[in-house]
């Protein structure tokens, strides 16, 4: 569980899947120092526990995350250079944080409901996975309001197409789930009443596999999609050789050989 430091999150772990809700629904879950804060330390925890198999990113309230707390920057303002220092501070621990994700060895589903804007768009774009109910919707809407969402862009570009990123960008209308999971924002639209067993349905699946495989599998992913598609596939094949080498590799691949049963996979 998370230490009494960590006041805007809720945490829960049953089965190997650790459940981080953000709770801070008076802010609709804005991104406040102190919340980028406790979800960079909950993230640091949960990277060095070998119990944790699969993260599930929720929140509490009727709504996912509003993105920055708006009046919180704009009260440094006041500062003598206008509050740039602060303002490059904040999106760097921000920034910092979208970072932990991807490089967290252990996959992250986002479980979307309400609105998920800016920055808490960027929230959803950076973990692995998504589910949304249905009446869900997704905006970089800093454009709106003259700020331009160039931190969302980074993670929003690296799921959608260059056309629909830009699309959300410079308009800053809202997007449906259905069209989301369309343009490749989430993986699938259920219904309110089924959002949290899908998600932990899915994160239980994911679960059940080789931790050691699917460490390996995330991380190699991101590398590789950074790469020249020679580089790429010579960077893979390393990787599937090394995996092979593992004790789950080669008992997996024995019991279906076999037609047994998987094995209990290693830790």
């Amino acid at each position: 569980m998370l230490d009494k430091t960590h006041e805007n999150l809720l945490r829960t772990d049953q089965d190997g899947v650790a459940r981080l809700e953000l709770n801070t629904p008076k802010s609709i879950n804005a991104l406040s120092e102190s919340m980028l804060a406790d979800l960079s330390d909950a993230l640091a925890q949960i990277k060095e526990d070998r119990s944790i198999k699969v993260v599930i990113l929720a929140t509490s309230g009727d709504h996912f995350c509003a993105g920055h707390n708006l009046k919180e920057m704009t009260h440094h303002r006041n500062e003598d250079d206008g509050g740039h220092d602060y303002f490059i501070r904040l999106f760097a621990s921000c920034s910092k944080m979208m970072q932990q994700i991807v490089n967290l060895p252990q996959p992250v589903i986002a479980e979307v409901k309400g609105i998920a804007t800016a920055a808490g768009c960027q929230l959803v774009a950076s973990c692995d996975l998504a589910i949304a109910e249905e009446g869900a919707r997704f905006a970089t809407s800093g454009v709106n309001i003259g700020l331009f969402c160039s931190t969302p862009m980074v993670a929003l570009t690296r799921n959608v197409s260059n056309k629909h990123a830009m699309e959300m960008l410079l308009t800053g209308e809202f997007i449906s789930a259905d069209r989301a999971e369309r343009i490749g924002l989430i993986n699938r639209v259920v219904s309110k009443s089924e959002l949290t067993n899908a998600t932990q349905e899915m994160a239980r699946n994911i679960a059940s596999k080789s931790k050691l495989a699917v460490k390996m599998g995330k991380e190699a992913f991101y590398k590789q999609s950074e790469m020249a598609l020679n580089e790429a596939y010579d960077f893979a094949g390393r990787v599937m050789a090394d995996n092979m080498m593992a004790n789950d590799a080669k008992s997996g691949i024995g019991a279906f050989i076999d037609k047994r049963p998987m094995p209990d996979w290693d830790d």
